[in-house]
């Protein structure tokens, strides 16, 4: 300070500037910096659309460029990987699948618009410097996994922020009657990592840094303001099976619960290759080190490379919740409705199951259903915790509910974590009722309109034709994924449902795109994103590439009774 007095202004113009350069926030109009005494913002780009104007597509990593592991990150940008451009929009795919064979749609025209909603799914907000991640795991590139790792892990606040920024936007240019979170909201079942995800889509302070005795000047852990969903559009969330389960495959043992809340890290099994490794020990799983600028991964490895076992600062925040200790944090929300969705029954039963109809007078019910593995950790033969499953008691309700709304003369949505009929093995077999069982007690509701879910990470639209689409066209329904935040391509989905001039309705289903800016935490992530997609192999399932978004018109054939049941209904005059 004595040497400051005597350069006098000279001095305290330097440091001013030093401050200003350290806390640098994005405006809403520029990009000039602000006072270090304000929390960093990080606005969005100022055009927001959607992927039917423009898509986002990566640049091929150049043919000489070296294969690089996960985690050499700060080799990306100089060898190639990670980059993208604007590619040209995608109009939308109008789909007669579960039509009858002979109707054409020509002439059809658009009589009345009767809901608006979006859909994010698979957000995985992560605790990167808890113990009990599995990072290890992922960071073999082609023979590792991206699910338990890849560069994007620290930036998943970030990304959601900027999706809901977009989704705000975008309510303001034609408004949103609500908005449903499909499941995996946390990577890891940590309180910490829940309080996160509420917090930002509450639009409040987020400190991702969870080391209790570090400060951290990362950009992925600096403290920063989140802008929030906007307050006018309530919100609903869906269980999926990273809530509830270690790894999103495991009922966390009593071992691994102790792991999280304190200071060393995990020592497991390759539960990779055998799930009864969970209960054995030989690979530390890793963490990331805070205070390097590309996320650098530490104490990862085989047990024998390590003198000591490696060591963390505990955060009692850390603590694993159970299904119903996630389901109370929910209703520690400065946003609507109170609980989003569940009820205190929930809390006290763990039945994370419930109903909500979104706009008052409109026949359409969304049934909410959790389709994930029971905490009992007893699966099917071929099954994991992450597989598709209900017991008699989910099956039930949802019959009850499937009931009530068919009588009712009302459309139906079924929201759930876990897709059904897209023919891979989701589900578990020991199901009750199987996924067979399922599909054809589903197709006896004329009025079901949409199964709507997440959890393959991409996006995807399957058809499931009514049994007899000739005579009894009402009896399909569609199945729509919605793709993950975290991994590429890290997008939500509209859907417009309007009712047609011939007695038909059409969902209109969009991808999007946050709309990120440049230099902006989200636009690191969307980079380190597509580094992962052309590091790990990729999905031979997935589609729609290289962009990842595939936009549709889906035709549905009402019911008689839903013909005048919808016909009549009136959509409020929106300002």
């Amino acid at each position: 300070m004595l040497s400051c007095r005597k350069l006098g202004y000279t001095c305290l113009f330097t440091i001013v500037n030093i401050m200003i350069l350290q806390f640098t926030v994005y405006a809403d109009n520029c990009n000039t910096a602000r006072s270090s005494t304000r929390m960093a913002t990080y606005p969005i780009e100022s055009e927001v659309v959607t992927t039917i104007e423009k898509t986002v597509v990566p640049v091929p990593v150049p043919s000489n460029s070296p294969r690089l592991l996960p985690n050499d990150v700060s080799q990306y940008s100089r060898n190639g990987y990670g980059a993208w451009r604007a590619g040209a929009g995608l109009k939308p795919q109008k789909r007669l699948d579960i039509m009858t064979p002979s109707y054409t749609g020509t002439s059809v025209t658009k009589a009345s618009n009767i809901l608006r909603f979006f859909t994010m799914s698979d957000i995985h907000i992560t605790d990167v410097q808890s113990p009990a991640q599995t990072i290890y795991f992922g960071l073999q590139g082609q023979a590792g996994m991206s699910s338990a790792y890849s560069a994007i892990i620290p930036y998943t606040t970030h990304v959601l922020d900027a999706a809901l920024q977009t989704v705000n936007t975008l309510h303001k240019k034609q408004p949103v009657d609500f908005g449903i979170f499909l499941g995996d909201a946390i990577n890891n079942t940590q309180l910490n990592e829940l309080r996160w995800y509420i917090d930002v889509i509450d639009g409040r302070d987020i400190n991702p840094n969870s080391d209790p005795r570090s400060s951290a000047s990362t950009d992925y852990l600096r403290p920063y303001k989140a802008a929030g969903l906007d307050r006018t559009i309530p919100w609903y969330q869906v269980l999926g099976n990273h809530d509830h389960f270690w790894s999103g495959v495991y009922p966390p043992t009593e071992r691994i619960k102790s792991t999280f809340v304190g200071g060393y890290v995990l020592n497991v099994g390759d539960v990779v290759k055998d799930r009864a490794n969970i209960d054995r020990q030989g690979y530390y799983t890793g963490v990331v080190d805070g205070s390097t600028p590309y996320a650098k991964i530490i104490s990862a490895g085989p047990e024998a490379n390590f003198s000591t076992p490696p060591k963390v600062n505990a955060n009692p925040d850390r603590r694993s919740v159970s299904r119903n200790d996630w389901m109370t944090e929910l209703f520690n929300s400065e946003s609507g409705p109170i609980g989003h969705g569940f009820s205190r029954d929930s809390i006290t039963t763990g039945f994370a199951c419930y109903t909500f109809e979104p706009r008052q007078g409109l026949p359409l019910k969304v049934i909410v259903l959790d389709d994930t593995e029971k905490d009992d950790g007893i699966f099917g033969k071929n099954a994991t915790g992450a597989s598709g499953s209900l017991d008699s008691a989910r099956y039930n309700w949802l019959v009850r509910e499937l009931d009530k709304g068919q009588a009712e003369n009302k459309l139906m949505i079924v929201a759930a974590h876990v897709p059904i009929g897209i023919g891979s093995f989701m589900w578990d077999v020991d199901s009750s009722p199987a996924e067979k069982a399922l599909i054809a007690k589903l197709h006896t509701y004329s009025n079901l309109i949409l199964w709507i879910s997440g959890h393959r990470h991409y996006n995807a639209v399957t058809a499931l034709p009514s049994p007899d689409p000739v005579k009894h066209p009402e009896y399909g329904f569609w199945v729509v994924e919605t793709a993950s935040l975290r991994d590429f391509p890290q997008q939500f989905r509209l859907f417009d449902i309007v009712r047609n001039s011939d007695k038909t309705i059409s969902i209109f289903t969009t991808n999007v795109d946050p709309a990120v800016k440049p230099g902006s935490p989200a636009a690191q992530s969307r980079s380190y994103g597509i580094a992962a997609s052309q590091i790990f192999p990729a999905d031979p399932g997935a589609p729609y590439l290289p962009s990842g978004a595939y936009n549709a018109e889906l035709v549905k054939q009402l019911s008689a009774g839903m013909q005048i049941k919808i016909g009549s209904y009136k959509a409020p005059v929106r300002k």
